[in-house]
């Protein structure tokens, strides 16, 4: 690799005509919130589309280009701040990252980043792990979601309440799965205060892929919690 100081973070070439390392097209569906589709029953959920834009190729190697040239010097405050802004890149990307981070030998950058998305809205959170998973990387989505529900019970309740409000019934059941089997029955049971009659269904519901006896589990919390279970 040559190392150009004055070169930017993205280097503009030609749009890429096929990235090789990201699964373009549909995902399999998995987990619990697809139960039956595998044996041939209707699936609950639609597939996802994951569609990787053409400057990809181009900016995640010039920004990896950058982090291994910061890494070299030693500019570790720097490289830290790089990876919290590539955390907001469109999601397709990040498989495509995970890869290149990866075989440039910057796998402690990838958990690094990892981390870093696991703070974005509720949406992008979501989006970011299905594209992983797309693309074959289920650890990573998973681990993805697992960090992200690590956020405050009030805020999970309230980010669940604005993907609903919008329909988004695939984001909700994606961030509920991860959220009630990481966090405990009491923590779950906390989230539903901004609006139990919305958000115990849901829940429940979430509880009950995961397992009958999480699910009962939730029952008992939400009802210890003053709510109607």
């Amino acid at each position: 690799m040559v190392e150009d100081e004055g070169a930017p973070v993205v280097v503009p070439q030609a749009p890429v005509a096929a990235v090789p390392e990201v699964a373009v097209g549909r995902r399999t569906p998995r987990g619990a919130r697809f139960a039956g589709a595998a044996e041939g029953g209707e699936a609950v959920e639609a597939p996802v589309e994951v569609v990787v834009d053409a400057e990809a190729g181009a900016a995640v190697a010039g920004v990896v280009e950058e982090l291994v040239r910061l890494r070299r010097e030693g500019r570790t405050g720097e490289a830290h701040v790089l990876l919290v802004e590539i955390a907001r890149w469109p999601a397709a990307r990040f498989p495509l990252l995970a890869d290149r981070l990866q075989r440039a030998g910057l796998g402690a950058d990838w958990a690094t980043l990892l981390w870093e998305a696991a703070s974005l809205p509720a949406e992008r959170l979501v989006a970011a792990a299905d594209a992983l998973e797309a693309a074959g990387r289920v650890a990573d989505g998973q681990q993805m979601l697992r960090q992200g529900v690590a956020r405050p019970a009030e805020e999970i309740g309230a980010a669940v309440l604005g993907l609903d409000a919008e329909g988004r019934g695939r984001e909700v059941r994606a961030l509920l799965d991860a959220y009630v089997s990481v966090r405990t029955p009491e923590e779950a049971a906390r989230s539903a205060g901004a609006d139990p009659s919305r958000l115990v269904p849901l829940l429940l519901e979430a509880a009950r892929g995961v397992s009958e006896e999480r699910h009962w589990d939730l029952v008992h919390a939400l009802r210890v919690a003053g709510f109607t279970a």
